[in-house]
């Protein structure tokens, strides 16, 4: 294996709820969704996965109910189809606890969270973790969540990357502008533990947010979490070009994500940065055995416990198209709307070669969602994970699951040892923070990122 080849990263793509991304899965035998109200298995998964030198744990999240389908919340609390749901901040720091090099990527809806709060609760979280959480930074899908909020339907698309501009400039003045790194001089003899002239008010007023606050956290150890974005339209494109770390890609085949790949690295030249400043993680499940029959057999099994009913309920939520006015045989148009575009140009024009049915897109998405599933035994999965990195250009894969734990279990035991073998996968942390790890540049941002130049003149990089 040629050594310019770049190395695989892995995250574990996971949810707090019973039903991510494998709908019917919760019945499997071997299945232990039903315990996600319990911590133990939350911390049995984190010691597994930093056992296996994953990157992190990526923990999605959603505000509201997929009531797309059919018109209400039946089709998603009948078939879990996340719902019910807990909140995934609070599993980080019981996880953190278990766990030295891990890192964490949480998901917050910042259109119904304000910054100020939200602020705290990331710095606090980074100080917990010692550096090493991440941010999914989302506008949300569902007008279920914005009815939630008291609004009567959620933003447009486009119009919802607007405020989250100004968002993003009101919390990278909090993090990186409000407190000097040596703020905090913990001085017993003269009674000072923070220097006031070394603290600055915060003030903001952009179209959306207003502000005259100090941050309440002194520095964290990245003062920004790591930035984590997952959409691809276009101006979630330029959106990530300014201010992603590490973007999440998902579509059904290699052919349909080189060209996403190839726009987001783009959009974050546009922006002044390097192409490669971006870590672009592809959606995807593994299923492997120790042997291919044994995992074309575990592939089967699994495959007969999908929902097709919890598959579609998820994909009209996902796309805003209720697909239980459509007859299962009928090709799946494209059409406009404020949902997630790129989760419907997946089954409508994103590979024009391919017209999607009802049934077709279900049948998909009822396995680990919208990525690729990869089947085999240890060498024939690092085949296929190679040859899907090197076509598409994605520096690692956002894993979901199959069944829980047994999926994450596969993949550490089975496969990490072989791409280990090829030399495409850590054999060991590198100290430091969870930005230093992926970069190696430090524990803080650095320039030429948006949020760089926020900091004051006294901050080190």
């Amino acid at each position: 294996m040629s050594e310019t080849k770049k190395r695989i990263g892995f995250n574990a793509f996971e949810m707090n709820c019973v039903v991510h991304q494998s709908p019917g899965l919760w019945r499997h035998p071997r299945d232990r969704s039903r315990d996600y109200c319990r911590l133990g298995p939350w911390l049995d998964l984190a010691r597994t996965l930093e056992r296996g030198l994953f990157d992190g744990i990526f923990l999605a999240d959603v505000l509201g109910v997929y009531d797309v389908y059919g018109g209400d919340a039946r089709a998603a609390l009948a078939t879990a189809a996340q719902v019910p749901v807990n909140d995934p901040l609070l599993l980080v720091p019981a996880m953190a606890a278990v766990t030295r090099h891990l890192g964490f990527g949480v998901t917050a809806n910042l259109s119904y969270e304000p910054p100020y709060g939200f602020a705290r609760r990331m710095s606090t979280l980074d100080h917990l973790t010692e550096g090493r959480i991440g941010w999914n930074i989302v506008t949300g899908y569902l007008d279920s969540a914005a009815r939630a909020a008291g609004r009567p339907q959620q933003a447009a698309h486009d119009d919802r990357y607007e405020l989250a501009e100004d968002y993003m400039a009101v919390l990278y003045k909090l993090w990186e502008h409000s407190w000097d790194d040596d703020a905090v001089v913990a001085d017993r003899a003269r009674g000072v533990f923070a220097d006031p002239d070394r603290v600055r008010a915060v003030r903001h007023e952009g179209p959306h947010f207003k502000l005259d606050a100090i941050h309440l956290c002194e520095p964290s150890p990245q003062r920004t979490p790591v930035l984590y974005q997952a959409g691809t339209s276009p101006a979630g494109r330029a959106f990530a070009g300014r201010h992603a770390e590490c973007v999440f890609v998902s579509g059904p085949s290699a052919a349909v994500l080189r060209p996403r790949v190839a726009a987001v690295r783009a959009a974050a030249v546009a922006a002044g940065r390097k192409p490669d400043s971006l870590k672009v993680y592809a959606l995807a499940t593994i299923v492997t055995g120790a042997t291919r029959q044994e995992a074309r057999a575990k592939h089967a099994e699994y495959r007969s416990y999908a929902d097709i009913d919890g598959a579609l309920t998820l994909l009209s939520g996902w796309t805003g198209v209720d697909f239980s006015q459509l007859d299962r045989d009928a090709t799946i148009a494209h059409v406009e709307n404020d949902a997630g575009r790129t989760a419907l140009e997946n089954v409508t024009r994103a590979d024009p070669s391919r017209r999607w049915t009802v049934r077709e897109a279900a049948e998909h998405v009822a396995l680990g969602g919208a990525g690729p599933v990869f089947v085999g035994d240890a060498v024939e999965v690092a085949d296929q994970l190679e040859a899907f990195a090197q076509t598409t250009d994605v520096d690692g894969f956002n894993l979901a699951f199959a069944v829980r734990p047994e999926t994450m279990i596969d993949v550490v035991d089975i496969v990490v040892p072989e791409l280990q073998r090829r030399a495409r996968y850590r054999t060991t942390y590198d100290e430091g923070a969870l930005r230093h790890k992926l970069f190696g540049e430090g524990a803080k941002l650095r320039a030429p990122h948006a949020g760089a130049t926020y900091r004051g003149p006294n901050r080190q990089t």
